[in-house]
């Protein structure tokens, strides 16, 4: 006889309520295995395309790690120093650039910008701010002893979780599936279906369309000889999985540095103008259609508020792991709104003479 729903809500609210105070308080030992069980879920349609190439299991995961292991070693050796290089440029010439900010006011309204507003203090402040408190945590966060061990566990850590649970992804699924409660294991699985289908649709496809326009942002801003382009082309690639805030971001910042950099040479400016543009083009009409679909149902509120608040109680993990849980949170809620439509609770008595 099956558990009275009363003691199994009772049962799964523990469970949950387990789960969220060991997330809360192992949140910074946990960032590794979250990292590595992320990168094994996302490489995971790869190892099985290449399975059925002819590779076994382990060959097709060895594969995967040289390829991987080759790009790191490209990024580390050609990308990260340059990226940080441009990031710590980019804070030390806040302060400049906010002065000539002010002097083009001062130049082109001279009513706004006077000796002493606040507009003028305010620009002077944010400049000096951002200088001092982002170089400063930049500078920390690069020469503390800690970060640097944190830094070399996760590069040491990561690959190691990631290549285990890629060779045993299918096991540990199986394992799981074998373990679900009898009486609830068809209702588990079409919801587990879709929510692995809404994670591959978003987060492999989204993860992918931010990697494609990260590089075509950056590697344009860097061929028109955009300071600091770099840093902005990554910046916007990484914000690209909140509709329109990687472009309006990135293009802002881009085109508000190229008006620095390029005033009055007016074709390097439409030409920053023009990336972005057509960045947004190829995203909206060739990448997300392919790679995300129309079927994932996320609204751009619903991502924001799961990164404040998961941001918010967990920290970094919580921010690494809110876009896949307010995935799952949606399609339960839509699963949850279908029973409550179809149950006594909402047809009531009028539902019930209608059938």
């Amino acid at each position: 006889m099956a558990l009275p729903v009363r003691t199994q809500m009772k049962y799964w609210g523990l469970t949950a309520a387990v789960l969220a105070v060991v997330l809360w308080f192992l949140g910074d030992v946990l960032l590794p295995f979250v990292l590595g069980g992320a990168i094994a879920y996302f490489l995971d349609p790869v190892a099985d395309r290449l399975e059925r190439l002819g590779l076994s299991r382990g060959a097709a995961v060895g594969v995967i790690a040289v390829v991987a292991a080759l790009l790191f070693v490209v990024l580390a050796l050609a990308v990260i120093p340059a990226l940080i290089s441009q990031t710590v440029q980019l804070f030390n010439t806040m302060p400049q650039l906010f002065r000539d900010l002010q002097a083009f006011l001062t130049e082109r309204f001279p009513s706004v910008v006077t000796e002493g507003s606040p507009l003028r203090e305010a620009l002077i402040s944010i400049g000096t701010t951002i200088q001092n408190k982002g170089g400063e945590l930049l500078n920390t966060a690069l020469s503390s002893a800690a970060s640097l061990l944190n830094v070399a566990l996760l590069v040491v850590i990561v690959p190691v979780v990631a290549i285990y649970m890629l060779v045993d992804w299918d096991n540990m699924v199986t394992e799981i599936d074998a373990l679900l409660p009898l009486d609830h294991a068809p209702t588990i699985r079409q919801v587990a279906s879709d929510v692995d289908a809404v994670l591959a649709g978003f987060v492999r496809g989204m993860g992918s369309v931010c990697i494609a326009l990260g590089v075509y942002y950056a590697a344009g801003l860097w061929l028109v000889g955009l300071q600091f382009g770099l840093v902005v082309g990554v910046l916007a690639g990484m914000l690209t999985f909140i509709p329109y805030v990687g472009a309006i971001v990135g293009g802002m910042l881009a085109i508000g540095l190229a008006l620095f950099q390029f005033w009055g040479d007016w074709v390097w400016i439409i030409a920053v103008w023009a990336i972005f543009q057509s960045g947004q083009f190829i995203e909206g009409n060739i990448l997300t259609p392919r790679w995300v679909g129309s079927s994932v149902g996320l609204h751009p509120v619903w991502l924001l508020l799961a990164l404040s608040v998961f941001g918010s109680l967990f920290g970094f993990v919580g921010m690494l792991v809110a876009v896949p849980l307010a995935a799952a949170l949606g399609v339960v809620a839509r699963f949850l709104a279908r029973q409550y439509v179809g149950s006594r609770l909402y047809r009531g008595l009028t539902g019930q003479d209608e059938d």
